[in-house]
């Protein structure tokens, strides 16, 4: 189990999620429920789950979603959970997505000057950061079997009807900000699609923490 605390300012936004979960439409919750069986399928096996979240260009949602399980993971006092994310094709984390949770507490860093950057976050002081940048679903560093697969845009869910090596595959698309790049409303619509996969991610795991 890991007993580490989230940053304070985490601990306080995670509880707010909680709190949220009756936003969540009944629909939506069936599917959510579908994950967490999976999980707690996973644990009664004594098997460490493993879950890659994948979206088109690995540069928003997906990151947001691996982030959000392992956070919640964390919050929920779980044990193991190996959290990753990909593309069908790699371009680089997008930067206005990397601001959307520095502005919710989480620490992030980057010393690199190049087209795909390494953001090195943290949501514990103590912890590793965990390194993101972007990446095809399928790369060596990612699990080849035994995962589940997590599609969080409707593109990438059509382009990947098989995710080879996967023992479970669900599509929970999310609207995507990008949308809205270069408008009035980009951090008001970057802030809403961070707070929603947070709270749908808190919601399939603290099913698990009873």
């Amino acid at each position: 189990m890991n007993n580490k605390t989230l940053f304070p300012e985490l601990h306080k936004y995670c509880q707010a999620l909680e709190a949220e979960f009756d936003l969540i439409p009944t629909e939506r919750k069936n599917e959510l429920n579908r994950l967490s069986e999976y999980f707690a399928k996973k644990y009664q096996q004594k098997i460490s789950p493993q879950v890659t979240v994948i979206c088109t260009h690995n540069s928003r949602r997906s990151h947001l979603g691996q982030v959000w399980l392992a956070v919640g993971a964390d919050y929920f006092q779980l044990p193991a959970l190996a959290t990753y994310s990909g593309g069908t094709e790699a371009t680089a984390f997008n930067p206005r997505a990397v601001t959307a949770l520095h502005r919710i507490g989480f620490k992030i860093t980057s010393n690199e000057a190049s087209t795909n950057p390494i953001y090195k976050i943290k949501w514990q002081e103590d912890m590793k950061p965990y390194a993101a940048f972007s990446k095809k679903y399928d790369i060596d560093s990612n699990p080849s079997t035994n995962f589940a697969a997590i599609m969080v845009c409707n593109s990438a869910d059509k382009g990947c009807p098989i995710v080879h090596g996967a023992d479970f595959r669900i599509s929970l698309p999310f609207e995507d900000p990008k949308a809205f790049d270069d408008t009035a409303l980009e951090t008001e619509k970057y802030r809403e699609r961070c707070r929603q996969i947070g709270r749908e991610m808190l919601f399939v795991l603290e099913k698990l923490s009873d």
